[in-house]
């Protein structure tokens, strides 16, 4: 049972004292990585490392680290963003490489006194060589610093499309480090949009319903499971973005929700899975618990059973309406979560759920898509540019009631409009809205 969460002192304190056997601290996708927030992140993960980690609230709350925190795993940004403030021969370098480097400088000495180590998750790898690269560089910084072959480990997420269909060289490029994959579903169903951008019999419904019992993903989900299995690797499964509600009915309906989700990633045969909320730890950990048994994975789960997965059935088509509900929703969704990045909050809770970067590009590349295949909706509407800048408008007056005038006008909401108006209305998708949203944070 993993959690994950950005790498503010609070959330790392809370999430280290979860009932959860990993925090993966995240610089990544719940982080808008403005230099003092990844400056701070660095020390707070030293902190938390060497045991001294406290915060004191403003009512006067201490939160410190209970006796036996959770593992903490440390995920670099992808290899996509720059990180601007550092430069090598007039370029900025991989903010990957510098969060790699900083925290295992920082960090390696105390790990490994305590039995710990140099861990990591790696985000966005679309192809092998992207591998080798960290392959190299880890047994880089061991040789430089000379630890044994293999003490830098790492997961690497499967969450591109390119990538499901070379698992088996990714997890051979990494032979000397890796741990196991990871199912990042919801920059998977983003990257199968980016990726078959310009097939329009591939189009997918309102994001609501893409889940991960539609073929497409379950082909995936069951295809990792079988590849790292057959390889001795941990396939982990997939993120509950759900927030508990302190209303109880509503409570239940999220519990069932998460219950369910994680029954399928366990019967499939996962080995884990993630949760972005202590809340969830104990439903979660309970539907795994019951599956394992007395079980510490499921490396016997084979799937030898399974007929071959192919590539149709990983690319097949998602059924499912395309409403405006769905679209509107969309548009809310995206514009808080642009707002909230650009104004440095990279983790947001919306609507129930606890929105990172990747489920703000699966709402706004839906709608660019349907706006570039003239797909029509359910009521007959077809999705234009016209209608998406309408309902844009629409939806702001929308978010300004549900948020209150004084949070709305102190925002940075009109910014926020713009930067989505640019890149759902662009006649190339953009590929991801941190790069344009990157040159708006400090």
């Amino acid at each position: 049972m993993e959690i994950t969460g950005p790498v503010e002192r609070k959330m790392v304190i809370n999430a280290l004292n979860a009932n959860v056997k990993v925090f993966m601290a995240d610089f990544e996708d719940s982080l808008a990585p403005e230099w003092s927030k990844v400056i701070d992140g660095q020390i707070n993960l030293r902190d938390a490392v060497n045991g001294t980690i406290s915060y004191t609230n403003e009512a006067g709350k201490i939160y410190q680290l209970k006796p036996d925190p959770a593992l903490l795993i440390c995920r670099v940004r992808g290899l996509h963003l720059p990180e601007k403030h550092v430069t090598w021969r007039g370029e900025a370098i991989p903010g990957s490489l510098f969060d790699f480097a900083l925290y295992f400088f920082h960090n390696y000495k105390a790990l490994l006194a305590k039995g710990s180590g140099p861990y990591f998750y790696l985000p966005k790898t679309q192809a092998w060589q992207e591998a080798a690269w960290w392959s190299e560089v880890f047994s880089y910084a061991e040789d430089r610093f000379n630890l044994p072959r293999g003490t830098i480990k790492a997961t690497l997420l499967i969450e591109t499309l390119p990538a499901v269909f070379q698992m088996d060289e990714i997890l051979h490029a990494l032979r000397d480090h890796i741990v196991g994959l990871n199912c990042g579903r919801w920059d998977y169903i983003f990257s199968y949009i980016k990726t078959l951008k310009n097939h329009p019999d591939r189009v997918l419904p309102d994001r609501q319903v893409v889940t991960m019992d539609k073929p497409f993903l379950s082909a995936y989900s069951r295809l990792l499971i079988k590849t790292c299995h057959k390889r001795g690797a941990f396939a982990m499964g997939g993120m509950a973005a759900f927030i508990p509600s302190k209303d109880a009915e509503r409570n239940n309906q999220v519990l069932n929700k998460v219950k369910a989700d994680k029954a399928l990633e366990a019967n499939n045969g996962h080995d884990g899975t993630w949760i972005a909320h202590p809340g969830l730890a104990d439903t979660a950990m309970t539907v795994f618990n019951e599956a394992l048994g007395e079980n510490q994975n499921q490396l016997f789960v084979t799937r030898d059973e399974d007929a071959p997965i192919t590539a149709e059935q990983l690319l097949a088509p998602c059924e499912g309406d395309r409403t405006e509900e769905g679209m509107r929703a969309n548009i809310r969704v995206a514009v808080q979560y642009i707002e909230a990045w650009i104004s440095g909050n990279g983790c947001v809770p919306i609507y129930g759920l606890m929105e990172d970067a990747a489920t703000a590009e699966i709402s706004r590349t839906s709608i660019w898509q349907w706006i570039h295949h003239e797909k029509t909706l359910s009521n007959g509407k077809p999705v234009t540019k016209a209608l998406f800048r309408q309902m844009l408008a629409e939806e702001m007056l929308v978010i300004q009631d549900e948020l209150g005038e004084h949070r709305f006008s102190s925002g940075r909401f009109d910014e926020a409009a713009r930067l989505m108006e640019q890149i759902t209305t662009s006649d190339e998708l953009i590929d991801f809205l941190t790069l344009p949203g990157y040159r708006l944070l400090a």
